[in-house]
């Protein structure tokens, strides 16, 4: 690939180089950081001091680089007063330590014995509250009365049958009466009078056996209403029977009730007793290791309070791999674009001439170099620069682009010829020996 436009195309950044300068760019800005934000504190009660003590040494295993990393110290330090209390309250917990020693070896006699409490009151015995036997049952209170055991069609009966016999002589003497009165009166037998008359007596007779019945029937009813009202004052008083039974049965179970509750708190009072007994032992036998236990606490410092959060300040990495990259790109495009002008120019230029050129310095007002283009010769591939420039005898002074005849002529001797002593570029010859003109 030839060159154009002043110079090569732009190389890429070495990725092991830039690694190695991104990593050296991170750890300064590491380093600057922990200066930046280890800041130093003080307070009534003391202070928090950071500061590099030391370094480090650490090789990036990927491009063996070293890098000196410093080593903090944080170091907090009280106030002189209270220091004072510090130093104090060692002196005082040392003492308190001694006497907690002292004690402690009197414990040893005490807690290698297990605590006697053969003299606790006795507790309550459940088994001596016996059993609560409630009253269930009121026993037999006897049938209550619900049906009426008895015929009274009888008495009904024995009624109808006394009203019969006194009255059926009588009803038999007034039948012979009526028949004599209707002979008398010469109504024969079976004559509709006569008809007539034993009908009317029949309803008599009737009337009266009905009189009768009714009698009977009311003295039916009175024998049921008796039955009745026996049967409702039997089962009243059967209901008189049950209530005191009753009444009986709930006064037993209160009295029951009231002697379980008594057992029940007289159980609970010894229960109690005992339980006050053995926190009272107890507390006797705690109270030595209380107290050991309340000197080895001792006094204690107040530790100085720092902030949690202090102000930090920040510095970014810097990208430096990023800007490598983007230097280059840029850098790449740039060219891209001079080197796609360099050579459409250079395209337009010679591929529109064609025979003898004249391109001899010596004619010419040459300018600046405008790149270069890759042309081969018998030696080999060579660069060929391109100018900008003007003929001499040009009254226009027409701004041109194109290689000069000598430097050509380097390159391939069969390129240039020479008239009148000025050299000319053979174009065809010269499209043969250049290589491309795209960079």
């Amino acid at each position: 690939m030839g060159s154009c436009c002043g110079g090569s195309a732009p190389q890429p950044p070495n990725p092991a180089q830039t690694a190695a300068a991104q990593t050296g760019t991170n750890v300064s800005t590491a380093v600057a950081n922990s200066f930046l934000n280890n800041v130093n504190q003080i307070t009534p009660q003391g202070e928090l001091r950071y500061d590099p003590t030391d370094t480090y040494t650490w090789n990036d295993p990927s491009t063996g680089a070293s890098y000196n990393i410093p080593r903090w110290t944080a170091t907090q330090l009280l106030s002189p007063k209270q220091q004072t209390i510090s130093d104090l309250g060692m002196e005082t917990q040392t003492n308190l330590a001694r006497l907690g020693q002292q004690q402690s070896g009197m414990l040893t006699d005490m807690l290698g014995h297990p605590m006697d409490i053969s003299g606790a009151p006795q507790g309550g015995d459940p088994n001596a509250l016996g059993g609560f036997d409630p009253q269930t049952s009121f026993g037999d209170v006897g049938p209550q009365q619900r049906t009426l055991n008895q015929d009274f069609s009888a008495d009904r009966q024995r009624v109808e049958d006394a009203m019969y016999q006194r009255m059926d002589p009588q009803l038999q003497r007034d039948k012979s009466q009526l028949e004599a009165r209707l002979a008398d009166q010469g109504i024969k037998i079976g004559s509709p009078a006569y008809q007539s008359a034993m009908d009317q007596y029949g309803r008599q007779l009737n009337d009266a056996r009905l009189g009768i019945t009714e009698k009977g029937l009311a003295e039916q009813q009175a024998g049921f209403n008796q039955a009745l009202q026996t049967g409702q004052f039997y089962n009243s008083a059967q209901q008189q029977d049950f209530q005191q039974e009753a009444l009986r049965g709930q006064f037993f179970n209160q009295a029951q009730q009231q002697g379980l509750g008594y057992a029940q708190a007289q159980q609970g009072a010894k229960d109690s007793a005992r339980q006050q007994w053995l926190t009272e032992q107890y507390a006797q036998r705690n109270q030595p290791l209380n107290e050991i236990s309340s000197l080895m606490s001792g006094s204690q410092v107040q530790q100085p309070s720092f902030l949690k959060n202090t102000p930090t300040s920040t510095i970014a990495n810097t990208d430096y791999a990023g800007i490598m990259n983007t230097n280059f790109n840029q850098n790449f495009q740039n060219y891209q674009q001079s080197s796609q002008n360099f050579n459409q120019l250079m395209g337009g230029i010679f591929g529109a001439m064609s025979g003898m050129m004249r391109s001899d310095r010596r004619v010419k007002n040459v300018g600046s170099k405008l790149g270069t283009v890759l042309a081969a010769g018998p030696d080999g591939e060579k660069p060929l620069p391109i100018y900008e420039y003007e003929y001499k005898d040009d009254p226009a002074a027409t701004r041109r682009i194109g290689p000069m005849a000598q430097d050509v002529e380097k390159i391939d001797k069969r390129a240039v010829k020479t008239r009148a002593g000025t050299k000319y570029i053979d174009m065809t010859r010269m499209g043969s020996i250049l290589r491309d003109k795209v960079a």
